[in-house]
C-alpha cells in the first residue's frame, strides 16, 4: 500500500475515532439520564420516533463506525495474515458495507419506531 493511502487511512481512522468518543459519550449520558428519569425502553423509544435529531446523531455514529472499524480490520488483516492486501482490501470493504447497512436500519428502527 502507498505511503499516501496510507497516511489517509491513519488520518480517517483518527477522525472517526474522535466522533465516535463523543457519540459513546453523549450516547452513555442519555441512557443514564433517562434511566434515572424512570424512562421504559417503550417510552425512550416513543420519544425518538420521528426525531431529525435522533436519525442525524445516530447516523453520523453509524457513519463513524463503518469508517473506523474496517480500516483497523485491514491493519490487522494485513499483519496477522498472508492474505494479499487485494483481499484484505476486500474483505475490509465489504465488512464495512455491512456495518452501514446493519446500522442504517438500526437507526431507520428506532426514528421510524
Amino acid at each position: 500500500m502507498k505511503p499516501s493511502t496510507q497516511a489517509k487511512l491513519w488520518y480517517w481512522q483518527r477522525i472517526s475515532a474522535m466522533v465516535l468518543a463523543l457519540c459513546v459519550l453523549i450516547h452513555l449520558v442519555t441512557i443514564l439520564v433517562a434511566v434515572k428519569g424512570g424512562l421504559s425502553g417503550a417510552e425512550i423509544l416513543a420519544r425518538t420516533r420521528g426525531s431529525a435529531l435522533t436519525l442525524v446523531f445516530y447516523g453520523s455514529f453509524v457513519l463513524a463506525c463503518a469508517v473506523h472499524a474496517p480500516i483497523g480490520m485491514m491493519k490487522i488483516l494485513s499483519e496477522w495474515t498472508a492474505l494479499p492486501q487485494g483481499a484484505v482490501n476486500a474483505l475490509c470493504a465489504a465488512f464495512g458495507a455491512i456495518l452501514l447497512m446493519v446500522g442504517i436500519t438500526a437507526v431507520s428502527g428506532v426514528y421510524r419506531g
